[in-house]
């Protein structure tokens, strides 16, 4: 699968990966929609990248939504690449604290539906637009890349729910594969570890004194540029397919 001269939905494209990943597309020759939730950051990033680059605000959780920044990518050309990596809030806390509250489920149900049911809101309506691509010389029709966390293998305390929507895109990404492979779909995930993006909302200094140490190697935080690199590894080498990629600096979670 080739960028260049092709379309490319970015969902979350305002933010650190997604940042990171559109500039990286648009510098190898691609179309790119930055679809955000954000309009101040999507359109900022659009802005700067010119003919290149599309912003349309997007709510992960809508169909409609979706649909309207699939419709904007397909304008740019057969969309064949999309990456999923929008981010949300997530609160932290236990499921019984320690003064005997439980965790509210609806927050629980919130998160679960930002990020497992947005993911798969997502991929089923690109991969429903790629299927009508016709298919190049690799008979491939395109590929999508969603976003997980190592917090889906390592869940640490007080992510009941986080660690649950992001394992369930683990989980997901084998099978949507298997649906996906007679149409020419390929999907990934990437389950980052700890990296320098807004999410930590902490500046970079204090965030990298905090969770660098704990990176075995190397001894510092991760990139977004790094994450957008193994993207287009991705989107370029059709061997890669239903499989989740840990780029962490061989970290684990531990409880803390």
């Amino acid at each position: 699968m080739e960028l260049k001269g092709g379309a490319a939905l970015v969902v979350g494209g305002g933010g650190g990966f997604g940042a990171a990943t559109v500039r990286r597309f648009a510098e190898m020759g691609a179309n790119v929609v930055v679809a955000d939730f954000s309009e101040e950051k999507g359109q900022a990033l659009a802005y700067e990248l010119g003919d290149r680059g599309h912003f349309v605000k997007t709510d992960v959780t809508s169909e409609d939504s979706v649909r309207t920044a699939i419709v904007a990518a397909e304008q740019l050309g057969p969309l064949r690449t999309c990456v999923i990596v929008h981010g949300g809030g997530a609160a932290v806390s236990r499921i019984v604290g320690r003064e005997g509250k439980r965790y509210p489920f609806e927050t629980f149900q919130k998160t679960i539906n930002l990020f497992l049911g947005g993911t798969f809101n997502v991929l089923s309506l690109a991969a429903e637009s790629m299927a009508k691509n016709e298919p190049l010389e690799s008979e491939q029709r395109g590929v999508i890349i969603t976003t997980a966390s190592i917090a889906g293998f390592e869940g640490q305390v007080g992510q009941s729910d986080y660690a649950a929507a992001k394992g369930g895109v683990i989980s997901l990404t084998l099978p949507a594969a298997r649906d996906l492979a007679p149409l020419g779909i390929r999907v990934m995930c990437i389950a980052p570890g700890t990296f320098l993006t807004p999410a930590y909302r902490i500046g970079p200094e204090e965030a990298q004194k905090k969770w660098g140490p704990l990176v075995p190697n190397p001894k510092r935080m991760g990139r977004p540029e790094e994450y957008a690199a193994l993207a287009c590894q991705i989107v370029e080498n059709d061997f890669l397919n239903g499989e989740t990629i840990r780029i962490d600096g061989a970290q684990r979670f531990n409880i803390k």
